[in-house]
């Protein structure tokens, strides 16, 4: 990736205790625990970093794990700006993944537009979905899991969804409309013409919300004129949001299903990440 300045520890979502804070810091002491995600800060010297627009930002220059050092070691810098308060009740492990998955989740759904009691559909079930689902149903929205086979349909339900959806063997689109068309779709998928195949469930001013990342994505124009509706994307959040996201999971009982390892294997975890076989998220341990 261009700009990023090798050699570069990665890991962009973090739990630690603060050891130390800088002489112009006032908002955080030694001795607190906090968290920080992939957004590492704002240089603060344009609106678009003032008002939380980082991707609008000139300068984009700060990404944990990416442009910045990451979480994949025993100490980290990070700016104040990026860091977002742990609540007690989340241990270190439940924690962590929430400040990145957990957030996209949350804040993508937090501004669906969806209402409590809406039909709000959640499409794939790894990391990321197995999450959004469990947002979706402590937010008060009749929730929708859907995936491939029929080996998910029990989790889906163990996780809060009311209808499951197995696309192997029924139309999304159809089976959505069926039950009332969705006021949100939650596309978590990595494929567009999965994505695809889910649009045609929207119900009147519903909203295909993209957070999965996919190189392109084919969109019926007169749908979307037709019934109000609309496809958005959503990049996660700043640190107010990971901690709004922090707080929520720890009142409604959402937790992140993880497998975790100790810091000696940390080639082992990464590489069980990577293989997409890890249930859901791959968390290091550091003593």
């Amino acid at each position: 990736m261009p700009g990023i300045p090798y050699p570069i520890i990665p890991g962009h979502e973090v739990v630690g205790i603060v050891d130390a804070v800088g002489p112009d810091v006032a908002e955080w002491t030694a001795g607190q625990r906090l968290g920080a995600g992939w957004n590492g800060g704002y240089c603060g010297y344009c609106d678009h970093c003032r008002h939380g627009d980082f991707f609008a930002c000139t300068t984009m220059s700060r990404i944990t794990g990416v442009t910045v050092d990451g979480g994949y070691a025993q100490y980290m810098l990070a700016h104040a700006s990026a860091l977002a308060r742990v609540p007690d009740g989340l241990s270190p492990e439940d924690a962590a993944p929430l400040m990145c998955a957990g957030v996209t989740t949350f804040n993508a759904l937090r501004h669906s537009g969806a209402r409590p009691g809406d039909l709000v559909a959640i499409h794939g079930l790894g990391g990321l979905g197995h999450l959004g689902v469990q947002f979706a149903n402590k937010m008060g929205f009749r929730t929708v899991g859907i995936a491939r086979g029929q080996d998910k349909a029990p989790l889906a339900r163990d996780l809060g969804a009311a209808h499951y959806i197995d696309t192997t063997v029924e139309d999304p689109a159809k089976a959505l409309l069926a039950l009332g068309g969705a006021k949100a779709i939650l596309a978590t998928v990595t494929s567009g013409e999965a994505m695809q195949s889910v649009i045609g469930g929207l119900g009147i001013n519903g909203a295909l919300l993209i957070i999965g990342a996919v190189p392109s994505l084919v969109v019926p124009p007169l749908q979307l004129l037709a019934y109000r509706q609309s496809v958005k994307g959503w990049y996660s959040g700043i640190a107010q949001d990971s901690e709004d996201t922090l707080n929520f999971a720890v009142q409604t009982g959402v937790r992140s299903m993880n497998e975790i390892y100790p810091f000696d294997r940390v080639r082992e975890a990464y590489d069980r990440m990577m293989s997409g076989k890890a249930r859901f998220r791959v968390v290091l341990k550091i003593a």
